[in-house]
């Protein structure tokens, strides 16, 4: 079902990839509570019959591939006026440790820079808000598995950071959440858990709810900081006593 706006050249819109997932139902839900935007656009491969109001629009990509995803962001933005921030949380989730390194880049790298890229060619877009994950390292090693929290997954993570930043919009705000604990990926009993020992935990990698991911991402683009920026967990934690 798509859920359409009557058209309007001003105002703020959000653009959103990733929705379909976790993090990205809770962003979507936070977008859309917070009041900030006029017109929500979500960039999905096939239709998510969502519930979330009047000014969401899903734009259907049916060949996710980069190419036509960049295509389709261009298109999307092309009539529209006012200001438009970019959000993704695009990833594979729980899955990577069956992927090839190959298949792994093909989601997280290739398509995040694709949105990223589209973004930039609209000419619509400064700020990208996009997700990462703690210990995302472009030099990590790309042996072993791929599952979180391995060198090979941070290698992928760190990949697709330094992709959205050079091909994406002239500022990035990077998300890097730890153990995200009401994930649909987190096993209940360590989500459960994990709370308990947030005093004996490093800050940068306490544990982190969806929802407060996604306030952090919101309060950062209705507040953009003038240059890009790394966000572990204090920084977010900051961010959404800000707000």
């Amino acid at each position: 079902m798509i859920f359409r706006l009557e058209q309007t050249m001003s105002g703020r819109t959000a653009i959103i990839l990733g929705a379909s997932g976790s993090v990205g139902q809770a962003l979507l839900a936070e977008v859309v509570r917070c009041g900030g935007f006029s017109r929500i656009l979500i960039m999905t491969r096939r239709p998510l019959n969502l519930q979330s109001g009047a000014q969401v629009e899903e734009r259907l990509v049916p060949d996710m591939a980069p190419n036509e995803l960049s295509q389709a962001v261009v298109d999307a933005l092309r009539e529209l006026g006012g200001e438009v921030l970019g959000f993704s949380v695009l990833g594979v989730g729980s899955g990577t440790a069956q992927l090839s390194l190959e298949a792994h880049r093909a989601v997280d790298v290739d398509l995040n820079a694709a949105f990223a890229r589209g973004l930039k060619a609209s000419g619509k877009v400064q700020h990208l808000v996009f997700m990462s994950a703690i210990g995302a390292d472009p030099h990590s090693k790309t042996t072993g598995s791929g599952a979180a929290g391995m060198a090979r997954y941070s290698r992928v993570k760190g990949e697709a950071e330094a992709a959205v930043r050079r091909q994406g919009p002239a500022v990035v705000s990077i998300f890097r959440p730890a153990i995200i604990i009401d994930s649909r990926h987190t096993p209940w009993l360590l989500s459960a858990v994990l709370p308990l020992f947030a005093p004996l935990t490093p800050a940068k990698f306490r544990s982190i709810r969806t929802t407060e991911i996604a306030q952090a991402m919101v309060a950062i683009a209705l507040h953009p900081a003038p240059h890009s920026a790394i966000y572990n967990y204090p920084e977010m934690m900051t961010l959404i006593a800000g707000r």
